[in-house]
């Protein structure tokens, strides 16, 4: 059965979605995550973790960052034996996306310290078009600065 966004959960060892840019958009992306890892047999920690992820990176980018130019946010997730990797991609913002500092009274700001809490590795790639974050759940990531 295809997906709100048009696909067959578990095909291939890719998946890209490109969404409106919308808050109301990321409970259908969260479930096209989850659906698409639960029918690759993933471990229900690694679909707890990517959906954390997901909800995190595409809050950011919403938040601080612009849409692409098709008025979208790319999600994108593969799969390699037990390892999930997740990015999302917009058209950058003010800022460049890192941690920031913990700050006891506030109401924002723990996203990327919680993905990075969760990911085996994480990182931002950036060009004159988009910026995407990653992270790599279960394992380390093919990526590597410089290879």
């Amino acid at each position: 059965m295809l997906n709100e966004f048009g696909a067959q959960p578990g095909d291939g060892h890719a998946r890209t979605i490109r969404a409106q840019w919308d808050r109301d958009i990321l409970p259908p992306i969260r479930a096209a995550l989850m659906e698409d890892l639960q029918a690759r047999g993933m471990s229900e920690e690694i679909i707890d973790e990517a959906e954390i992820v997901v909800t995190e990176l595409v809050t950011n980018a919403l938040r601080h960052g612009s849409p692409l130019p098709d008025r979208c946010v790319r999600v994108h997730w593969k799969v390699r034996g037990e390892v999930c990797e997740v990015e999302v991609s917009d058209g950058g913002g003010h800022t460049a996306p890192k941690p920031v500092p913990p700050a006891l009274w506030a109401t924002s700001g723990r996203g990327l310290r919680i993905v990075r809490s969760l990911a085996h590795e994480w990182g931002v790639s950036e060009d004159e078009k988009r910026i995407t974050v990653w992270a790599s759940l279960g394992g380390p990531s093919r990526r590597r600065v410089g290879s």
